[in-house]
């Protein structure tokens, strides 16, 4: 409770050790998603984000899913892939020799980790492929990697440094780059959840929103907006978790385009009963352990109040935020659209702007809301009327 009550519980000293050229820190957000149920279990989810409605969305997406039992997800294990690319090389013959020597590369890469290796984790695989650029061809060596509770990015480049020279020696070339892919399609989460078609209002508004979907499916400049939607849950929980929310992103999009177009994280259908039933897959790339949660006290407090054990619970409960934020948002926009819930939020900020003082706060918010004119201009207005 000390820690919550700090404005972001991290002191400048920390921030000046954490990266360079500190000046100060900034503080955002930190609210809490109720009503989700994943997998039979009670969560209240932390949640870091500047914009308004995205918690209440959650959580109002959450408590439709309750009735028919929340959310089933279900991760896969925490395989991290390196990546070590050679160059100057014959590509088939270097395949061949690599893949004679698979077991040796993997032991000189798991005696960089003596804790991957006492848990019964590390590398466990080493596939190869070829890649043509317009400098020549280049072979590309992969390591499968289990990471076990860690996002893995260090111990992952690490191995992919330890192994290199190794690499050269087998394949006669030269190795310029190694490191991990943030493309984590060895990570994936998968879930889904009914929302009932009662709750919704009846079957014309599941079908309405399954039209919705099919937009999002079948044309990018929606798929764009609606999988921000759904990555408004997705990385509101991973920032209150620690986790490197760029390469969550940069993955999630990546997977969105995997056949060449790009479309939506999520598919919506009706169930045998006339539900709607929804569904999410997505790479996350997740940890528990090591880095910033290690460190940052709102970080780790943030982490107690989930209660999760693993890093595949911890993607299983980011994905299922991420889907009732998805619900939330294409329900509001196949009804009575977007503005109606969202701009009260946004009136509250733009009148805290304007100054108007907190007895007068509901009724300068109710006017502009009523009005449809939200603006720090007319919250002032309303302020002098009689």
């Amino acid at each position: 409770m000390a820690i919550l009550r700090t404005n972001g519980g991290i002191a400048f000293d920390q921030a000046n050790n954490m990266v360079e050229n500190a000046i100060g820190t900034i503080s955002y957000p930190l609210g809490i998603a109720t009503n989700f149920k994943i997998n039979g279990k009670n969560y209240l989810i932390p949640m870091v984000t500047e914009e308004p409605s995205v918690i209440a969305a959650a959580s109002k997406g959450a408590k439709i899913a309750r009735k028919h039992g929340g959310f089933t997800m279900d991760s896969d294990e925490s395989y991290s892939i390196g990546q070590i690319q050679v160059v100057d090389v014959d590509v088939e013959s270097a395949i061949s020799k690599v893949s004679r020597s698979t077991d040796e590369i993997i032991t000189l890469a798991n005696s960089k980790s003596k804790t991957l290796s006492k848990m019964g984790k590390g590398a466990k695989e080493v596939t190869c492929k070829e890649i043509n650029s317009e400098l020549g061809k280049m072979l590309v060596v992969e390591m499968l990697i289990d990471v076990g509770d860690a996002m893995g990015a260090n111990v992952t480049n690490t191995m992919c440094e330890g192994v290199a020279p190794l690499i050269e020696k087998i394949t006669g070339g030269k190795v310029i780059l190694r490191i991990l892919s943030n493309y984590s399609t060895k990570r994936l989460v998968r879930g889904k959840a009914i929302f009932d078609k009662h709750e919704l209002g009846g079957e014309d508004l599941v079908d309405n929103i399954i039209w919705a979907y099919e937009f999002a499916a079948n044309d990018p400049y929606r798929a764009v907006t609606h999988n921000k939607g759904v990555m408004n849950g997705i990385i509101a929980v991973a920032n209150s978790t620690g986790q490197d929310t760029r390469a969550i992103e940069a993955a999630a999009h990546a997977f969105a385009s995997r056949n060449g177009k790009y479309t939506s994280l999520t598919r919506w259908k009706k169930d045998e009963n006339g539900n709607l039933l929804g569904e999410i897959e997505v790479p996350m790339s997740v940890g528990i352990v090591g880095g910033i949660i290690n460190i940052h006290p709102m970080i780790k407090t943030c982490m107690k109040i989930l209660g999760i054990k693993s890093a595949r619970e911890l993607a299983c409960v980011i994905a299922a935020v991420g889907l009732a934020q998805n619900f939330s948002a294409i329900k509001a926009l196949a009804s009575e659209g977007i503005q109606k819930g969202h701009m009260r939020l946004h009136a509250k900020n733009i009148a805290i702007s304007a100054g108007i003082p907190q007895d007068k706060m509901d009724f300068v918010i109710s006017r502009m809301v009523q009005e449809g004119n939200v603006s720090v201009t007319r919250a002032k207005e309303i302020l002098e009327l009689p």
